[in-house]
């Protein structure tokens, strides 16, 4: 018998957070994706991100598109608002939500296959157009439903499950979302919840395009040797660039420069302050092109970069860019909407 459903009864001693959830408030339901899949540790991480950051669910809107990672919305954040949409889909879909209603935080959960192959229009438009959303991708290289087959980020010379080469060269997401202009990009491991946890926590509380690619081994059909994507692979060649804390803006800040520069602190618009402590000595991640040949030179040796790898902490959200009002667009009444013949006789001749 299969039980989609957790129990309601939490444990007394669970620890509420400060707006009174405990952790198991930001779950959902349970996984049906195969045990040790990667996508679950996500959904882990992401729980954690939310309940340690104090958000209450209702806040929340997430959104997919089809396929495995897809699925994983329904595991977490239980109480939050929710959208599957169809495949590749969830960009432009999240885009209008988002333009409708500016105050909820909106998460787009997405594959390599939902994004890189049918959806990658719909990404690079999100992504140039800074959309104000964390936009996670759960990569293994392979389409999980349909029994494996190569994604468009397989890298170039892996092996499938069943001995078959990949020829084709891989799309990089993460390079691809470099060039389209995204102000916060990372890569992360689902097996290195110490690094995923505060990377989630520094893209929500960034404004604009926050794109964080997590290596999410598929242990049915990408977790073999000869695989890019597997969990031997990842840890034998994560070069990870830096290690990442969160200090929210309500809390005071008494961290100092060391004279080596191997710390960085960066603000973000709401306050916050991203601790970036350099495991690199020679990386800077406000540096776009620079992050962009470091990613190009370490996958020609075959490692795979891990960390925060760029943020703008100056960035500016679509609401911006359209010079909106302050307003969420659905909670204007018919007198913003429709000013009258008055106003609009004003806005004709501004045009003549």
């Amino acid at each position: 018998m299969t039980y989609l459903a957790k129990p309601k009864l939490h444990h007394p001693s669970l620890k509420p957070n400060k707006v009174g959830f405990t952790r198991r408030d930001y779950e959902g339901r349970i996984s049906t994706l195969c045990a040790g899949c990667g996508h679950d540790s996500i959904s882990a991480s992401i729980i954690q991100a939310c309940w340690e950051l104090d958000i209450e669910p209702h806040r929340v809107a997430k959104l997919s598109g089809i396929g495995c990672s897809s699925k994983t919305p329904d595991y977490f954040l239980g109480q939050s608002h929710g959208f599957n949409t169809v495949h590749g889909r969830m960009p432009s879909v999240l885009t209008g939500a988002y333009l409708a209603n500016s105050e909820l935080l909106y998460m787009g959960v997405s594959g390599d296959g939902d994004s890189a192959s049918i959806g990658i229009g719909q990404f690079v438009h999100c992504m140039r157009r800074g959309v104000n959303m964390v936009y996670i991708v759960e990569n293994n290289g392979v389409y999980g439903l349909t029994k494996g087959q190569f994604s468009a980020t397989a890298d170039a010379g892996s092996k499938s499950k069943k001995g078959v080469v990949n020829t084709d060269s891989p799309i990089d997401l993460v390079s691809l979302a470099l060039q389209l202009g995204a102000s916060y990009v990372a890569r992360s491991f689902s097996g290195d919840k110490t690094q995923l946890v505060p990377l989630i926590k520094a893209a929500i509380h960034h404004r604009g395009a926050a794109f964080i690619d997590v290596i999410s081994p598929c242990v049915a059909f990408n977790n073999h040797a000869g695989s890019t994507k597997s969990y031997d692979y990842v840890r034998e060649h994560n070069d990870s660039v830096n290690f990442l804390d969160v200090i929210e803006h309500r809390n005071p800040i008494e961290a100092t420069q060391p004279d080596d520069g191997s710390l960085i602190e960066v603000a973000q618009h709401d306050g916050s302050v991203l601790r970036l402590r350099k495991t690199d000595p020679d990386y800077d991640p406000r540096d776009r092109i620079g992050a962009m040949n470091f990613i190009a030179r370490h996958q020609a040796q075959g490692e795979v970069v891990t960390g925060l790898l760029y943020v703008d902490p100056d960035a500016r959200d679509f609401h911006q860019h359209l010079g909106t009002v302050e307003t969420p667009l659905n909670k204007l009444g018919t007198a913003d909407l429709c000013p009258g013949g008055t106003a609009l006789d004003k806005l004709n001749a501004s045009l003549r």
